[in-house]
């Protein structure tokens, strides 16, 4: 299995970049993703949301430029992941821009890929905007999963959040998953809705269930 950074890698000199610099870039970005302080959003979710994401982009029929622009932002979205909601998706667009840069991209490139890690911030985008919905419906699919692997990611994501009480937590987290339960339709693309939507709002009422009675 490929490592974020080689996935990176690969995506870089698709957009005209540099093969060593997208190396470099991808030894940090791979480094970055196995820190000992994520539990959720580490290696396995980058990997997942690069997976589906090129598996959303294939049934939609992007072109290969498209797929190596969502393939980056994938990569790239979480590489900076502190706890900081915001904070982290601004600079891990820095640090797309900076290194995207400095491999030689251009800069049309290296802004739209900086404007779909961005996107993560609101978790929207235009109907329109297939490149960003992909990303977008990809960050998701987690919430799909099959009942053991959702409570894993349950699980992981409270481990990143331990330094919140669980009456903190419950508030927090119920205000989250509230918000993507009323979401219609949850998943912008229809192949994503095919795959996960019906899972995903089981998931969701299950858990937002056990929050408000704890």
């Amino acid at each position: 299995m490929a490592t974020p950074g080689e996935l990176w890698a690969r995506a870089v000199p698709l957009v005209g970049g540099a093969e060593q610099a997208a190396a470099g870039s991808g030894a940090d970005l791979t480094r970055r993703y196995a820190e000992p302080h994520r539990r959720y959003h580490d290696t396995g979710h980058v990997l997942a949301v690069a997976r589906d994401a090129a598996g959303l982009a294939a049934d939609l029929g992007l072109g290969e430029r498209d797929r190596a622009l969502v393939t980056l932002a994938a990569c790239a979205h979480d590489v900076v992941y502190d706890g900081e909601p915001g904070t982290d998706e601004r600079r891990s667009a820095e640090w797309a821009r900076r290194h995207l840069a400095e491999a030689g991209v251009a800069e049309d490139d290296v802004a739209e890929v900086e404007r779909l890690v961005l996107a993560t911030l609101s978790h929207r985008a235009a109907p329109e905007d297939l490149r960003a919905l992909v990303l977008l419906d990809a960050d998701l699919a987690v919430l799909g999963a099959d009942p053991e692997s959702y409570e894993r990611y349950r699980l992981a994501v409270r481990a990143e959040y331990a330094r919140f009480d669980d009456a903190a937590w419950a508030a927090g987290r119920s205000s989250v998953l509230a918000d993507l339960a009323a979401r219609n339709p949850l998943y912008a693309t229809e192949p994503a809705r095919a795959r996960w939507d019906a899972a995903a709002r089981r998931n969701l009422a299950h858990e937002l269930t056990a929050l408000r009675t704890t």
